[in-house]
């Protein structure tokens, strides 16, 4: 079995429909960690076809927020102001379905999926030390998570922690062979929102039969991803990131 492994779509379909092309004969199943919504302009079109397709998904802060279960003074101002207009423009019967999203983390065939951390759901899990702190509580020897839209992970051994990084920017993917009696965490990165630098969709692809995670970046129509922000009336700074990767 075959695993797609998505995360923080956040709204953008066009990066989503270029992440499709580009996994097209690599996965048998879809898995999500959540962040439906939020930021980006389509996000009724990324729920519906999350519903149809997404085998295993967990939620995400932004798809509370949309569905009226976050406190939105945690927000800054240009995350409040996205999520209150996902709010309004999001059909009733897909606000239901991310309020129905479970809290991760979720167990799938041996490894589990999660948002944040498998402490808090909402915490952004960044460094080494973050990982120091979090790996006595893994479940599971192979965790993907999302949250901090950076590809990469970490590698977390007797010895400590070691970080990973994503795909190189003049390259397409990474394979990241997964050791014996080491435990992982490992993040897809963002489809919608990257924030390491590279402003390509990201996803994974793992296959627990061979321990191999294949790490992707695909290039996207931003163009028309901004140019949807802007009409929306969503804040400005939403489309000039996208294309900044930040």
């Amino acid at each position: 079995m075959r695993y797609l492994i998505l995360s923080d779509i956040h709204g953008n379909w066009e990066a989503l429909q270029a992440v499709l092309a580009h996994a097209r004969s690599k996965y048998d199943r879809i898995l999500c960690c959540g962040d439906l919504v939020g930021y980006g302009a389509d996000p009724d079109a990324v729920t519906e076809w999350v519903r149809d397709n997404v085998a295993s998904i967990v939620r995400g802060n932004h798809d509370k927020a949309a569905a009226g279960l976050e406190d939105l003074e945690w927000f800054n101002p240009v995350a409040k102001q996205s999520a209150l207009w996902t709010q309004a423009a999001m059909k009733p019967e897909n606000i239901a379905y991310l309020r129905d999203l479970t809290k991760g983390p979720e167990q799938v065939n041996g490894f589990q999926i999660l948002h944040g951390s498998p402490l808090d759901e909402d915490e952004y899990v960044v460094t080494e030390r973050d990982v120091e702190q979090l790996a006595p509580y893994l479940d599971s020897e192979v965790s993907f998570f999302g949250h901090t839209h950076l590809q990469g992970g970490f590698q977390c051994h007797r010895n400590g922690v070691v970080a990973f990084g994503g795909v190189d920017d003049d390259a397409q993917d990474r394979a990241v062979e997964l050791e014996t009696d080491v435990s992982y965490l490992i993040n897809p990165g963002s489809v919608g929102q990257p924030r390491d630098g590279d402003w390509r969709a990201a996803y994974a692809v793992y296959q627990p039969e061979t321990r191999l995670v294949t790490l992707y970046r695909a290039e996207y129509d931003v163009a028309s991803a901004q140019k949807k922000i802007l009409k929306a009336g969503l804040p400005e700074l939403l489309a000039a990131r996208l294309e900044a990767g930040v």
